[in-house]
């Protein structure tokens, strides 16, 4: 029988009064009142009036173990500074910074909990299964964050991260999505950072154009350098998880910090102050709570400011692709895509009779076969 939460105390004067009476067994009172027989006698030894029946203050009188002032007021600088990072990062970054005695992770959070700065859900909802390329710059993605409203115009950023080591080598507030735009940051990015082995992007423009021939001239351009040009697999965003997960970080930490932005060059401002804050500051649970800037180092492929001559092995039939993106072979034609309009490609035999596969420079483009009647 539970007891009634509007009369608490007259219930427990009524079972001190009905266990005193010695008519039942303690524990037989105690069934009945629905209460365990440790309680039981705690309220009987406590029968001495009504103050000895009611709730006392669970609160230790002394807390040898409670965080110091001192470190709490740590702990909520560092979260008022960074709005958006939670108790395992303010941990890594006070540690990180020589700081002595930092509590657990738990602790930090509880300390902003306690201070009315973090909310019990603001936790991961999903467990997402992580991959990662073993070393930096083999592999870096690429993608256009949506557009912004900024002044009477808008901005479009464009992010790369290296996959291995989370770090952001580009983040430019642009005015357009254009193949010369992005190139433009791209160069920038390989001047200062070197070149990756290879560039993941999803199929939308200006890096992805159908899914029989998805190159543009932009990635033709990136091939012609020697990158391997790798498409996200259509209406797949988490493919580029990691640029996604670099998307919601900017937007909280830097894009809602103002309710209007008045044009790309104070939104570039931003990007320019927060960006050392993501790469060397801010501690990423993907990494292990490291900071990015910890497991990156620059590319040892230089950029070449001329492009390179394009070769192809002896056995390799050269063909000139022509207008509207087609080679002819054998009396036939065969469409390879317009970003090769002008250039030359290079035609292997596969180990199934009449299927040829098409390369660019030294990535495989597409494939054709030669068993096709003619028109």
């Amino acid at each position: 029988m539970p007891w009634r939460e509007t009369s608490v105390e007259a219930e427990r004067s009524e079972f001190v009064r009905v266990a005193s009476s010695g008519v039942l067994p303690m524990r037989e009172v105690c069934r009945r009142f629905g209460v365990s027989p440790t309680t039981g006698y705690l309220w009987v030894s406590r029968s001495d009036g009504l103050e000895g029946l009611r709730d006392r203050p669970r609160t230790p009188h002394t807390s040898p173990g409670r965080t110091p002032r001192a470190m709490e007021e740590r702990i909520c600088d560092v979260r008022r500074a960074h709005p958006r990072w939670g108790g395992r990062k303010i941990h890594h970054v006070l540690r990180n910074a020589g700081i002595a005695d930092v509590p657990p992770p738990s602790t930090c959070s509880s300390v902003l909990r306690r201070h009315g700065l973090i909310a019990p859900p603001e936790r991961a909802q999903h467990a997402w299964q992580r991959f990662e390329h073993a070393a930096p710059n083999q592999l870096w993605q690429m993608d256009f964050k949506g557009h912004i409203a900024a002044g009477a115009g808008r901005c479009h950023p464009l992010t790369i991260l290296d996959d291995h080591s989370r770090f952001n080598v580009c983040l430019a507030a642009c005015a357009d999505e254009r193949g010369e735009t992005a190139r433009a940051q791209l160069i920038a990015a390989y001047r200062r950072y070197g070149m990756p082995e290879a560039m993941l992007m999803d199929n939308g423009a200006p890096w992805g154009s159908d899914a029989q021939h998805p190159h543009t001239h932009l990635t033709a351009w990136m091939m012609r350098h020697g990158i391997r040009i790798a498409h996200g697999a259509p209406y797949h965003p988490q493919t580029q998880g990691k640029e996604e997960r670099f998307h919601r970080t900017l937007k909280a930490e830097v894009l809602t910090a103002r309710p209007r932005w008045h044009s790309c060059d104070e939104l570039q401002r931003a990007f320019d102050a927060w960006r050392p804050i993501y790469n060397y500051g801010r501690p990423h649970e993907g990494i292990g709570m490291a900071v990015p800037g910890d497991r990156y180092v620059p590319s040892t492929r230089s950029y070449q400011e001329t492009l390179p001559p394009i070769d192809y092995a002896p056995g390799d039939l050269v063909r000139k692709v022509q207008d509207h993106g087609r080679i002819s072979v054998r009396g036939r034609t065969y469409r390879v895509g317009r970003a090769f309009v002008g250039e030359p490609v290079g035609l292997r035999p596969t180990a199934q009779d009449g299927i040829w596969e098409v390369y660019y420079c030294a990535q495989r483009i597409t494939r054709i076969d030669l068993r096709e009647p003619l028109p």
